[in-house]
């Protein structure tokens, strides 16, 4: 069972409520990105799953605030909190939506681990981990 409701929607939002929004339809299994963007915005790692930016209604926008992270993409945060919500590539096909962020249970799993070359020197990734990275291994 997950957290979809009969219209196939999921819920979610940030870490004190000021920022909630609607998925409809279908996420995309979870990837777990090891750059160095992701660890500062994070914390850590971030971990996320994407949707068609069509399928993406945000209810509450009032604290959602957006930074250009890099030429090519942006990401969504509550500005209340700081909680990292969305991140959002330049050639508008998909938006990424922070995975902690998803109400629960998703039902998603974790498909892949992303930018594994990138990793913080303490990270150790299990050689068995799925991964998407040049060369096809993680290093």
């Amino acid at each position: 069972m997950t957290s979809r409701d009969m219209a196939g929607s999921i819920g979610g939002g940030c870490l004190c409520g000021a920022v909630r929004y609607r998925v409809d339809g279908p996420l995309e299994p979870i990837s777990i990105c090891h750059c160095g963007q992701c660890r500062r915005a994070h914390g850590y790692l971030g971990a996320y799953s994407a949707a068609a930016p069509d399928r993406l209604t945000v209810t509450d926008t009032a604290q959602l605030g957006w930074y250009r992270s890099s030429a090519s993409a942006e990401r969504g945060f509550c500005r209340q909190c700081g909680s990292p919500l969305f991140w959002k590539p330049a050639h508008g096909r998909h938006i990424s939506i922070s995975a902690g962020s998803l109400d629960q249970p998703t039902g998603l799993v974790i498909e892949r681990h992303i930018f594994v070359a990138d990793r913080a020197d303490y990270e150790v990734i299990d050689p068995q981990a799925p991964n998407h990275w040049p060369g096809g291994e993680a290093p």
